[in-house]
């Protein structure tokens, strides 16, 4: 996207299209899945704080993000395949910022039925089970910070949570409007502002949402802006 702000002539060669749409569902795809990992390592944080050490062994941790990784790389290539394998008689201008499957489709003069099936039936089922994870996990987690009596322990248990839920709300709700659709809906100009979210925003924001938890980080983000201030000031006396 950036290199397309700079260059005048925006082209892309097949088999480089090919790659970034597999490159692009491989991290969406586990995107989705780490989410729900990471919602269930902020169920045991709280619900089992003393058993924490033990259920969030090294072991587990590496297989919470190894499985994901595995299964998005394996759907991706089996989605890319798919949609490399269809007729394009032209034209060859991709209506996005982006190899996207769905504006790839519209580009394909092959019967684009059973994979727009395909893509409803993966997507449905990736959003449906890591979402049920991450649901399930916050019916827990609130009713543990329900039944905690201090304030300060309901506040610290809520940070805990709160970046986390910025998150998955905004890149599940940019997702289930991308993808679970009818097509008689869809409009690939809405669908490229959409994807701006869980291609830019989201990435550009992770950083910030999870790292403003950090003490340290708050107090340089707080010295930095108290700097910044200053400066100003100092440009407006001279």
């Amino acid at each position: 996207m950036m290199v397309n702000f700079v260059v005048e002539r925006n082209t892309i060669l097949f088999h480089a299209c090919a790659t970034q749409l597999g490159c692009f569902l491989t991290f969406m795809i586990t995107e989705c899945f780490l989410l729900a990992s990471m919602a269930y390592d902020r169920y045991v944080a709280i619900c089992s704080p003393l058993h924490y050490l033990t259920l969030m062994s090294r072991r587990v941790c590496i297989q919470l993000v190894a499985v994901p990784y595995i299964y998005g790389f394996l759907v991706a290539l089996f989605h890319t395949i798919i949609t490399f394998h269809l007729t394009y008689c032209g034209p060859n201008i991709i209506n996005h910022f982006y190899c996207d499957d769905l504006p790839l489709l519209a580009l394909s003069c092959s019967d684009t039925h059973m994979k727009e099936i395909l893509i409803f039936a993966f997507a449905g089922f990736d959003m449906i089970c890591s979402s049920s994870i991450v649901l399930t996990s916050y019916i827990f987690i609130i009713a543990a910070i329900l039944r905690i009596r201090s304030t300060q322990g309901r506040h610290k248990a809520i940070a805990t949570c709160g970046s986390h839920m910025v998150t998955v709300t905004i890149f599940y709700g940019t997702l289930i409007f991308m993808y679970l659709q009818p097509k008689s809906n869809h409009s690939l100009d809405t669908d490229k502002m959409a994807s701006v979210f869980y291609t830019v925003v989201i990435p550009m924001l992770n950083p910030l949402i999870y790292s403003l938890r950090n003490k340290e980080v708050k107090d340089a983000s707080k010295k930095a802006l108290d700097k910044c201030c200053e400066n100003l000031q100092i440009l407006k006396i001279f």
